[in-house]
């Protein structure tokens, strides 16, 4: 059992451990499955989410001070490298941050580990960017970065 007041808390503890983290990936998919805003993203995954969800869960997990979960299942994260194949720009960031936040303000009420979390996974989620985007007009779509 975590307890998010002790003085060692990890985000992880704070976040509310495997619950609190579980409660957050499924509603950070629900909303990338329904959202309008988030469609450039959610068309970049495959058609069941919860392969990703779940990847999610176990990257998110020791990324936040839980156990090396990801780590331990498929060895270093490397995401850029893993997401390679997905063609990443301006609109998939957007829709995934959107997804973030709206998750993480419905999911986590503590404005301490919202100030230390966010913009770190602001900037995690702008170097995934591995396409340029298309300039208005661009017939020919997005160039590849």
């Amino acid at each position: 059992m975590t307890n998010p007041d002790a003085p060692t808390a990890t985000p992880y503890d704070r976040i509310g451990g495997e619950a609190g983290l579980r409660r957050f990936t499924r509603r950070f998919y629900a909303l990338m499955d329904t959202l309008p805003e988030a469609a450039a993203c959610r068309a970049i995954h495959p058609p069941s989410l919860a392969g990703s969800e779940e990847k999610l869960f176990l990257y998110l997990t020791g990324w936040l001070g839980g156990p090396p979960l990801f780590v331990s299942r498929f060895g270093p994260p490397m995401l850029r490298r893993r997401h390679l194949h997905a063609p990443i720009g301006g609109p998939e960031i957007d829709g995934w941050l959107l997804c973030f936040h709206q998750a993480w303000q419905q999911t986590v009420d503590d404005p301490a580990l919202t100030a230390l979390v966010v913009p770190q996974i602001e900037n995690l989620a702008q170097h995934m960017r591995n396409r340029a985007d298309a300039e208005p007009g661009d017939p020919a779509g997005p160039a590849p970065g």
